[in-house]
C-alpha cells in the first residue's frame, strides 16, 4: 500500500512538473491580455535601464528647453503680460499651467543650466507615464502582452522627445492619461481636474474633448455635465489669474491661439503638398471641416452603438451603472486620432500625442496582428524621417487612413458580436 502511495505521489509530481514546463502555460504570458502584468513589470525595469543608458551615452539636443527657460524667466522677473514673454523660438504660446511647471523646473535645474538633472526628471516622468498607461491597459484587457514591446522598446523618437529634448508635450499627456485612468475608476471629478491641468500645459489635450463631452452626458446626464464642465473650466481661470489681471486679451490670444501658423520645414504630415498650399487658410479650413465631419460621423454612426440603452437628446438622464473600459477609452482615443489625421501640421514632438494610444486603437480593430505591427512600423518610420519627405508623409497618411477605416468597422461597435469576436481578436 505504501509503495502504491509513493508511486502515485511521484507520478503526480511528475505530472505537475510536466504541466509547469508546458509551452502552453507560458504562451498566455505572451498572447493573453489578462496575463499582461509580468510583461509590464519586466518592461518597466528594462525601460529604467534604457533611460539611464540613453542619458549617459547619447548627446542632449537643444531645441526648446532654452526658450522655455527664457519664457518663464520673464515671469520670474515680474513680467505677467503674455505679449511680452518671449524666448529664442518666439513668443510664449502655452497656457498658464506650463508656466508654473517650467518655473519649478527652472529653479530645480539651477535656472535651466543643469540640463542633465532635467533629463533625469523627464526620465522619471517617462516611467511614471508608462506605469499609468500600463494600468489603463491592464484594466481594459484588450492588448496582448507581446504588443507592449512595441510600445516601449521600438520607438527611438518617443525616448528622444522625453529625455533628449525635454518638451512639454509629455507633461500634458501624463495629465491626460491620469484623467483616463480616473475615468475608468468612475472618478469623474478628479479626472476632469486632471484633464484640465493637461490642457493648461498644452492645448493638444483638447482633441480628446468631444469624446469626453459625450462620456459626461452618457454617464451623468445633462445637469451633472454642467458641473463637470465647470470643473474643467475653473483651473484654467484660477491658474491664469496673475496674467488675466495684467492683460487678459493678450493671455487669451497667445495661449489659446488656434490660428497660429506653423513652419513648413517642421511638418511631418504635409510634406506631400507645396508650401503655399500648406500655408493657405482655405486648405487649413478644409482640414478643420474634415475633422469636424469625421467626428460627427463617428458619433452618430459608431459611438452611439456603444451605449445601446441611452437616448441622445438635449436633456439626458444619468446612467445608473458605470461605463465599461471600451465605452470610455474607444471614443476618447478615436477622437484624438481623428484630430491627428486631419491636423494642419504635425511636428516631431507631437508623436507623443497619440503614440501610446495606437496600440489600443489597432487591437480594437479586426486587422490581423501582422498588419497591426506593420502599421506601427510604418508610422514609426514616418516620424523618424528627418526632414520629412513626400514618401514619409504619404506613408503616414496611408497608415492613418487604414487605421481610421479599420476603426470604423471595429467589432467593438457591434455589441451582439462582442463575445464571439473577443476570442478571435488576440
Amino acid at each position: 500500500m505504501w509503495e502504491k502511495k509513493m508511486a502515485a505521489s511521484t507520478k503526480s509530481k511528475w505530472k505537475r512538473l510536466k504541466e509547469s514546463l508546458s509551452p502552453k502555460l507560458y504562451m498566455k504570458y505572451a498572447f493573453h491580455p489578462e496575463y499582461c502584468l509580468p510583461a509590464m513589470i519586466l518592461l518597466i525595469v528594462a525601460e529604467i535601464s534604457v533611460n539611464l543608458i540613453v542619458i549617459q551615452k547619447i548627446k542632449y539636443t537643444e531645441i526648446d528647453w532654452t526658450a522655455y527657460m527664457q519664457e518663464v524667466e520673464g515671469v520670474v522677473n515680474g513680467t505677467y503680460d503674455y505679449l511680452k514673454l518671449k524666448g529664442d523660438t518666439g513668443p510664449l504660446v502655452y497656457p498658464a499651467g506650463f508656466v508654473y511647471i517650467y518655473t519649478a523646473l527652472y529653479y530645480i535645474t539651477d535656472h535651466g543650466t543643469n540640463i542633465k538633472l532635467g533629463q533625469y526628471i523627464f526620465a522619471v516622468l517617462y516611467i511614471l507615464s508608462l506605469v499609468v498607461i500600463f494600468d489603463i491597459y491592464r484594466r481594459c484587457k484588450t492588448i496582448p502582452p507581446y504588443a507592449y514591446i512595441f510600445m516601449c522598446c521600438a520607438s527611438y523618437r518617443i525616448h528622444s522627445i522625453y529625455i533628449l529634448r525635454l518638451f512639454n508635450d509629455p507633461i500634458a499627456m501624463l495629465f491626460l492619461y491620469i484623467a483616463v485612468n480616473l475615468f475608468l475608476q468612475d472618478k469623474w471629478s478628479t479626472g476632469c481636474l486632471m484633464f484640465s491641468l493637461g490642457v493648461s500645459v498644452k492645448m493638444n489635450v483638447l482633441l480628446f474633448a468631444p469624446a469626453l463631452l459625450v462620456l459626461l452626458l452618457v454617464r451623468h446626464g445633462t445637469m451633472a455635465t454642467a458641473k463637470y464642465l465647470t470643473i474643467c473650466a475653473l483651473p484654467q481661470i484660477i491658474l491664469a489669474i496673475p496674467f488675466l489681471l495684467v492683460n487678459p486679451w493678450g493671455y487669451i490670444i497667445q495661449s489659446f491661439n488656434l490660428g497660429r501658423q506653423f513652419f513648413y520645414i517642421w511638418t511631418v504630415n504635409w510634406r506631400l503638398v507645396p508650401e503655399d498650399l500648406f500655408l493657405d487658410e482655405k486648405f487649413q479650413l478644409l482640414l478643420l471641416a474634415c475633422h469636424a465631419v469625421c467626428l460627427l460621423l463617428f458619433f452618430h454612426f459608431k459611438w452611439k452603438r456603444l451605449y445601446q440603452c441611452v437616448r441622445f437628446r438635449v436633456w439626458m438622464k444619468p446612467l445608473p451603472h458605470t461605463l465599461t473600459s471600451s465605452q470610455i477609452i474607444l471614443p476618447l482615443f478615436t477622437a484624438n486620432f481623428i484630430g491627428m489625421c486631419f491636423s494642419r501640421s504635425l511636428h516631431y514632438q507631437f508623436y507623443v500625442w497619440y503614440f501610446h494610444t495606437l496600440h489600443y486603437i489597432l487591437w480594437s480593430t479586426a486587422l490581423p496582428s501582422v498588419v497591426r505591427i506593420l502599421l506601427l512600423g510604418c508610422i514609426e518610420l514616418s516620424w523618424n524621417t528627418y526632414p520629412s519627405t513626400v514618401f514619409s508623409s504619404s506613408l503616414l497618411h496611408g497608415s492613418h487612413f487604414i487605421i481610421l477605416t479599420s476603426l470604423w468597422w471595429s467589432p467593438l461597435y457591434t455589441p451582439q458580436k462582442k463575445v464571439m469576436v473577443a476570442s478571435k481578436m488576440h
